[in-house]
This record gives C-alpha cells, sequence and structure tokens, in this order.
C-alpha cells in the first residue's frame, strides 16, 4: 500500500473517504471534517493539526483512512491527559506535540481506523505501524488513539499500545412503542419524578419543535449559534465552533443534523444540537439565553429518547459525563482510549497508572448501575 499523510482532507476524495465510513456516522463523513478545516474549527490557533492518513492499494483506490491530527495541547479530547503533561513538564520533558486519531472535540465512539472490505490482508497491522512510525520519525512524545470501536481496541493492543477506559451514558432502544412505553419500565416513583419534570415544561408554556438540517435557514442558525456560544461564556470555556461550520454542515449533512428549537412566546430561548447515524443518535450541544425548570432534560435528553422511538434508532449517546442520566434511562456504558508513551520511564509508570484506573472504572460504573431507574427484571443484560 502506497500511505500518504495528509494537511487537508480534502486532499482525499470525499466519495472514497465516505465509502469507509461505516453506519453513516456523521463525525467520520467527510463533509463534517472538511467543514472543521474551512471554517477555522481546527489548526494552529488551536492546537489541532490535520495530519490524515490515506492509504491507496495496488489500484490507486482508497484502501483505508485515519482522521489524525498533531496535537500541541489537549483541549477539545474528552481522554484527559492532563496529569501526564505535567509529569513530563516535571521531569523536564516535554510532551506536546503528540499525535491523536480522533474526531476534534467529539466525545463518541466510531472507527478510527476506516478500512474498506476489500483492503489487503494485514492492512489494518499495517495502518496501525505506519501510524505509529510517523510519531516515532517527529520524535512525538506519543499517540493517542481516541474513542476507537471496540472491535479495533485488540488490534490496537497487538501493536504495544495501551487500554485506558472511561465511562459514559447511553439510552438503548428495546423496541418500545412510544415514551410512555418506555417509561412502563420505570419504578413508580422514579416515572412519577420523570413525568413531573415533562409537566413543568408544558406549564412554563415552551413549545418544542425538532428541526433537521435542511428545514433550518442561515438566520435560524445565527439564533441556535448564539444559544450554543452562550454555554461556553457561562463556564468561561471556548467556542471552537464558528457559525459557518453549524450553517455548513446544515446544508452537507443534511437530515444528520437535528436540532431541537424550544420557544416562549414564540421567540426561541434554547436550543439543542445533536447528529444522527444510521442507528445512532448523537447529543451534542446545549444553550439557552432563559432559564425554565427541566427544559435542559427536556431538550437534550427526553426529546432525543422520542426521537430515537419515533425514527427507529437504536442508541442514544447524549455527551460526556453526567451522572445525572443515570436516573433517566441512560447506562453506564464503557468507552476506551489506546495509548502509545514514547519515553520508557513514563510508558511504564503510565500503564500502572491505567490497571489502577481500569478497575477504578468497573467499580464506578457498576456502583452507578445501581441507581438506573428500571423496575426489577427490566434492565437487558448488554
Amino acid at each position: 500500500m502506497r500511505i500518504s499523510f495528509n494537511s487537508k482532507i480534502d486532499d482525499i476524495p470525499a466519495e472514497a473517504w465516505n465509502a469507509l465510513v461505516q453506519d453513516n456516522n456523521p463525525f467520520l463523513r467527510h463533509e463534517f471534517l472538511a467543514a472543521l478545516e474551512r471554517n477555522r474549527c481546527v489548526g494552529r490557533h488551536f492546537g489541532w493539526l490535520p495530519m490524515h492518513l490515506a492509504a491507496y492499494d495496488a489500484d490507486d483506490q482508497l484502501a483505508a483512512a485515519v482522521p489524525l491530527y498533531l496535537k500541541y495541547n489537549s483541549y477539545g479530547e474528552f481522554v484527559f491527559d492532563w496529569a501526564w503533561a505535567d509529569a513530563y513538564q516535571r521531569s523536564g520533558l516535554v510532551y506536546y506535540p503528540k499525535l491523536v486519531a480522533a474526531v476534534p472535540y467529539t466525545p463518541a465512539t466510531g472507527q478510527r481506523l476506516l478500512l474498506s472490505p476489500g483492503a489487503p490482508a494485514g492492512a489494518a497491522e499495517r495502518i496501525v505501524a505506519a501510524v505509529t512510525r510517523q510519531a516515532q520519525e517527529l520524535n512525538l512524545s506519543s499517540l493517542h488513539w481516541l474513542f476507537p470501536d471496540a472491535g479495533e481496541m485488540p488490534g490496537l493492543l497487538q501493536q504495544g499500545l495501551m487500554a485506558r477506559s472511561g465511562c459514559q451514558f447511553h439510552w438503548h432502544n428495546e423496541g418500545y412503542r412510544d415514551f410512555d412505553d418506555f417509561l412502563a419500565t420505570f419504578t413508580a416513583d422514579k416515572r412519577k419524578k420523570l413525568k413531573r419534570e415533562r409537566r413543568r415544561v408544558a406549564e412554563a408554556e415552551v413549545e418544542l419543535e425538532t428541526l433537521h438540517g435542511p428545514q433550518i435557514s442561515d438566520e435560524l442558525w445565527v439564533v441556535i449559534h448564539d444559544f450554543y456560544r452562550s454555554t461556553f461564556d457561562k463556564k468561561s470555556g471556548h467556542p471552537t465552533l464558528t457559525l459557518g461550520f453549524f450553517q455548513e454542515v446544515g446544508k452537507t449533512l443534511g437530515d444528520q443534523v437535528v436540532v431541537v428549537i424550544a420557544r416562549h412566546q414564540g421567540q426561541p430561548v434554547a436550543a439543542a444540537i445533536s447528529f444522527r447515524s444510521g442507528d445512532t443518535l448523537y447529543g451534542r450541544h446545549w444553550g439557552c439565553n432563559a432559564e425554565f425548570h427541566s427544559l435542559h432534560f427536556e431538550a437534550c435528553y427526553y426529546q432525543g429518547i422520542d426521537y430515537c422511538i419515533r425514527h427507529g434508532l437504536q442508541r442514544f449517546e447524549p455527551g460526556a459525563q453526567g451522572e445525572h442520566k443515570v436516573g433517566r434511562g441512560f447506562r453506564p456504558t464503557a468507552t476506551w482510549s489506546a495509548h502509545w508513551i514514547a519515553h520508557p520511564g513514563m510508558s511504564r509508570a503510565i500503564g500502572e497508572f491505567l490497571q489502577r484506573e481500569e478497575a477504578m472504572m468497573a467499580d464506578y460504573s457498576e456502583k452507578l448501575s445501581e441507581h438506573l431507574p428500571f423496575k426489577s427484571g427490566q434492565i437487558p443484560v448488554k
């Protein structure tokens, strides 16, 4: 195979790249990654420098690809390694830059090794080895595969990377007929609490509407983007996704962009931005300019669950963190990353830490599962 590293996703043919994407995952589509680059959501100013891998077979057809970035910080990764960077600094070593296989600002599990079904035998191993070799040749501190599919992890570990576990909270569709059918699996007190939250939104005369990308005008995107920015302003964060990015993906990804708009007295007061694949809804961003009791839960969680049931989606991933999701029917779910550390001493120390952390994460997940709202016997075994 001929392997190249590309500083622009547009250097790789969009149709060929998208042909490697499974389940029409929105974050891995060429359109999403290109919109990040065209609208200055990534680049040196944010510490995300594209270095996408493309591998071509003997017929010069794209056989494999990896969304790859040279990173000068750890912002927007959601697999937290600041303690590792601090340990490097205290030891007189340099941690940045590093190499990451990831989707910027997106803690959603998916392919990181995009592989054609007709790829040559051993292609996956050669790709992982090529990425690791690139990190070595650039004299980088480390290489990180963030939120890969669980099926990719054995191959990464065979290449000498170390596993790191995390925990998110995901909803699973068990063939529910409607939202009430889902609520019927709750204990009485948990069901009553959730219904009360939904009722408070209705009593406040807040109306909600779900729109897809083609239904959202550039002018409405201005309002939605203001909501998005407001969340970062409140938390002293940085809103890396620009108005132009949202306007572009609203057009290029079409119905894969799903936005819940909340209106009060006819005026928009909040928005929840999601994306969807063939079988999964991904909650990503929320913002508001007025406070209404339980509106966040309604717009970000209950509307999403209802959408999944109505559209036959099998899973809802509402984003990273948030233990409050457990009581609303989102089950603790393991996420993974894989790490190669160049420095032998640091690699040993981090490896020992990861073993301890994995045991703690398993215990954390087990304890949280005890607080799921379902009746006895209603929690499916996954």
